[in-house]
């Protein structure tokens, strides 16, 4: 566990092998959990990959600040991480809100990416009156009050009647969230839209779905796919939209011949 100041902020990180590495994947995760979800996956990635995991704003360990915050914040506390961590250039990966602050963050800074990998993610994810609807329940009745119609969406029928130890952890997870601060990403989301960004993205990337992924459907990550120059689309099976969870042998498959690639 490490921690540092970003942003007037507490954020919780790990760093597992070399910021000059040769390969180095900087994580950035979903909605309503922390960096633990990238751990599936990390005995599936070859040996010689560094990784960078943290809690973004609001999520984890990480603080969430006094005030009201932006997806401008989201994206800018990755960058002040990486310079902080003393990393020069990386391949970042981003899974659902975790995608519109990596692509923020190579609008911003582009020289600090080698590639990119987006996961379960699009230019623009959902609408305002479905991010209201949320807001106002969990104001009203906490994060307990939507935790159930938000599994159906991260994992698929199988994952539920098959991993129901795994279900219930998971679902521990997201509830613990500061409430606080899944509402403040929760407005981030809703008032992002980074489809100019898509379509001048200049390094390679890998686009990546679960064919049952029910927050942000295969159809919508294969039409960001298809606006970003020369990317590649992945769909994954028997997946919902947590693939480093539910499918991380697959998802590090794909990792793995994505960098391989020069």
């Amino acid at each position: 566990m490490a921690f540092a100041t970003i942003n007037g902020i507490t954020v919780h990180h790990e760093l597992i092998g070399e910021a000059r590495a040769k390969k180095l994947i900087v994580f950035s995760n979903s909605l309503g959990t922390d960096f633990r979800i990238w751990l599936p996956l990390f005995d599936e990635l070859p040996e010689d990959v560094s990784v960078l995991l943290y809690d973004s704003r609001g999520h984890g360990l990480s603080g969430t600040g006094d005030g009201p915050f932006t997806m401008d914040d989201l994206v800018d506390d990755l960058g002040a991480l990486v310079d902080h961590v003393g990393i020069r250039k990386a391949i970042f990966c981003g899974l659902s809100v975790g995608g519109l602050i990596v692509q923020g963050l190579f609008a911003k800074r582009p020289e600090l990416f080698d590639k990119m990998i987006l996961c379960d993610t699009a230019s623009k994810i959902g609408n305002d009156e479905m991010w209201n609807a949320r807001i106002e329940a969990i104001e009203k009745s906490g994060l307990s009050s939507i935790s159930d119609n938000v599994m159906e969406r991260w994992f698929t029928p199988d994952f539920h009647q098959e991993r129901g130890d795994d279900l219930a952890g998971y679902k521990l997870m997201m509830e613990r969230q500061p409430a606080d601060g899944y509402v403040q990403t929760c407005a981030s989301i809703r008032d992002a839209d980074v489809t100019d960004i898509s379509s001048a993205i200049t390094v390679p990337t890998l686009c990546i779905a679960g064919d049952q992924d029910g927050s942000t459907p295969p159809e919508l990550v294969r039409a960001m796919a298809e606006r970003i120059p020369g990317a590649t689309f992945e769909e994954i099976p028997g997946c919902g939209h947590i693939p480093c969870v539910e499918q991380p042998e697959i998802l590090g498959e794909l990792i793995e011949a994505f960098l391989r690639k020069t």
